[in-house]
């Protein structure tokens, strides 16, 4: 599934060919996403510019002059670029054709993400609403956990997951970070010290930075907005190697499943 680094990495990608540019045409082939696309939605963005392409959690926001489309990739979905004349496959269910020659292609195997029409204000959407704060912004720090935690008893890992806490920090960099914090993913979150969650803020701030600088992590069915997968895999330490030995002690790591996702941690450097 994409995560926080791969949407802002596909962000990254399609931006500079997005902006200022009008849309030409739109073609939906397949409406039926998590969502329904809306019918009216081409003639909606037919002939209109681009005037921003920004990042909410892991909502993308193609800004209107009257209004914004929002698109989440769900667990399978990638935004692309490619020319036009270029034949689509069996996945790539809308087109966005722009008035340079150049396709933005939405792609997805699974039909979870989205593509919908905000007319108004997109912060005060449902699905934007009550999104916490950016993990890379200033109001994620020490104090932030701390104070929300006070009464989570749920085990930290899920209380990092929580969008309503803190966007974008998916399965893959939840693992990474407390591994690299040194925090026992099962712990309960409102007994981890404001010390501990300090350290843990900067960890995670560390590694979704790492993975955004290396592309995202590569997934099966993750491409980047440049059609180039990413390699933060390479760094991973824990996710996807439960049974195996801890990079930092050699100890065997293990595997639960926590809340249906897989979590790996270390019970020796973990605590």
């Amino acid at each position: 599934m994409p995560e926080l680094p791969e949407v802002e990495t596909t962000l990254r990608g399609i931006r500079p060919y997005l902006l200022k540019q009008k849309i030409q045409e739109v073609v939906v082939r397949q409406a039926s996403l998590r969502w329904p696309i809306p019918q009216d939605l081409p003639a909606l963005l037919l002939k209109a510019p681009v005037e921003e392409v920004r990042r909410r959690g892991k909502y993308l926001l193609l800004k209107l002059p009257h209004g914004h489309l929002m698109v989440h990739l769900g667990m399978s979905g990638s935004l692309s670029l490619t020319a036009v004349g270029t034949a689509a496959s069996k996945h790539d269910h809308v087109d966005i054709v722009l008035e340079s020659g150049w396709i933005l292609r939405y792609n997805d195997p699974r039909r979870f993400g989205c593509m919908l029409w905000i007319g108004g204000e997109p912060f005060e959407h449902p699905l934007l609403a009550n999104l916490g704060p950016e993990p890379l912004g200033n109001l994620f720090d020490d104090s932030y956990l701390y104070q929300r935690s006070r009464r989570k008893s749920l085990p930290v890992k899920s209380f990092l997951m929580d969008s309503k806490i803190v966007v974008g920090v998916g399965n893959i960099y939840a693992n990474e970070a407390l591994f690299r914090s040194g925090i026992h993913p099962l712990r309960k979150a409102n007994r981890i010290s404001k010390n501990r969650y300090g350290r843990l803020s900067v960890i995670v701030r560390e590694v979704l930075a790492a993975a955004i600088e290396q592309g995202g992590t590569t997934l099966r069915d993750f491409v980047g907005g440049d059609g180039k997968p990413g390699y933060f895999k390479q760094e991973l330490q824990v996710y996807g190697r439960g049974g195996q030995a801890c990079m930092a002690c050699s100890a065997i790591l293990k595997e639960v499943r926590l809340g249906q996702r897989s979590t790996v941690y270390c019970p020796n450097c973990q605590r």
